[in-house]
C-alpha cells in the first residue's frame, strides 16, 4: 500500500511511501492486541503496595481487658482486624505484576494496531524534518499545516533526535519516539502517528514478517 508523503508545510509532495501490506494492511488480532496491552500495562506497576496484617501490627502482647464482667465480647488482643489500628485481613503484598509474551505474539500485536490506524488513516508520512535548536514553535507549525495541532499525536524519527524532543515535550499530547521503539500501547493510544520519511523502514523494519498466532 502506498501514502503520500507531505512537507512539512502541509502539502502533498507528490512522492508516495510504500508500505507493507504484511504490516499495514492485515485484519488485525484482537486478542493479541488485548494481551500486548494488558502486559504493557501490567509491567508500568510498580508492585510496592503493603498493609501490615495482624502478626505485625504493633501491640496486644497482653489481654485488652478481663475474661468477664465488662459486656463486651472477649477480646485477646488490640491487633484484631475489628479494631481501630489493627491489622488488615488479606491486604496487598509487595508483588511482580509483569508478565512475558512471546516475540511472534508481540510483533502480531503492533502489526495489528498498525493496520488498524492504517485503516482509519490515522498515519501520515512527512519528509525528514530536524532543527538547529530546539523550538516549540516550529512543532506546533508543523501540526497546525498538517492540520493535526488538535490531537493525540505520536512522531516517529528513524533515530533519536534530542532537538525535535526537546522541541516537543511541552506541547500537551505529543510524543517523540524512535521508529523501533512504540508499544502497541502507545500506537493505539496516538489519534495520529507522524512518520518521518526515513523512518518508514525503520519501522517495518523492527517488526519481522511472521506467521499469524492464532488466539
Amino acid at each position: 500500500m502506498k501514502l503520500p508523503i507531505y512537507t512539512v508545510e502541509g502539502e502533498d509532495s507528490g512522492n508516495q511511501a510504500e508500505l507493507a501490506e504484511s504490516i499495514f494492511a492485515i485484519e488485525p488480532n484482537e486478542t493479541v492486541i488485548y494481551e500486548d496491552v494488558r502486559r504493557y500495562m501490567a509491567n508500568q506497576r510498580q508492585g510496592t503496595a503493603k498493609t501490615k496484617e495482624r502478626g505485625e501490627v504493633r501491640g496486644g502482647g497482653r489481654k485488652a481487658y478481663r475474661q468477664k464482667g465488662t459486656g463486651q465480647a472477649r477480646r485477646g488482643s488490640i491487633r484484631s482486624p475489628l479494631l481501630k489500628g489493627g491489622g488488615t485481613v488479606f491486604g496487598p503484598k509487595p508483588r511482580d505484576y509483569s508478565f512475558r509474551m512471546s516475540k511472534k505474539s508481540r510483533q502480531l500485536a503492533r502489526k495489528s494496531a498498525l493496520s488498524l490506524k492504517a485503516g482509519e488513516d490515522a498515519i501520515k508520512v512527512v519528509n525528514d524534518f530536524s532543527f538547529d535548536e530546539p523550538k516549540t514553535r516550529k512543532v506546533v507549525d508543523i501540526l497546525d499545516g498538517l492540520g493535526i495541532e488538535n490531537k493525540k499525536v505520536l512522531i516517529l524519527t528513524a533515530e533519536t533526535d534530542k532537538i525535535i524532543y526537546k522541541s516537543a515535550r511541552n506541547i500537551p499530547n505529543i510524543s517523540v519516539l524512535e521508529a523501533n521503539k512504540p508499544t502497541t500501547y502507545q500506537i493505539l493510544d496516538a489519534d495520529v502517528i507522524l512518520v518521518q520519511q526515513s523512518a518508514v523502514d525503520v519501522l517495518q523494519g523492527s517488526i519481522e514478517p511472521v506467521e499469524e498466532v492464532e488466539a
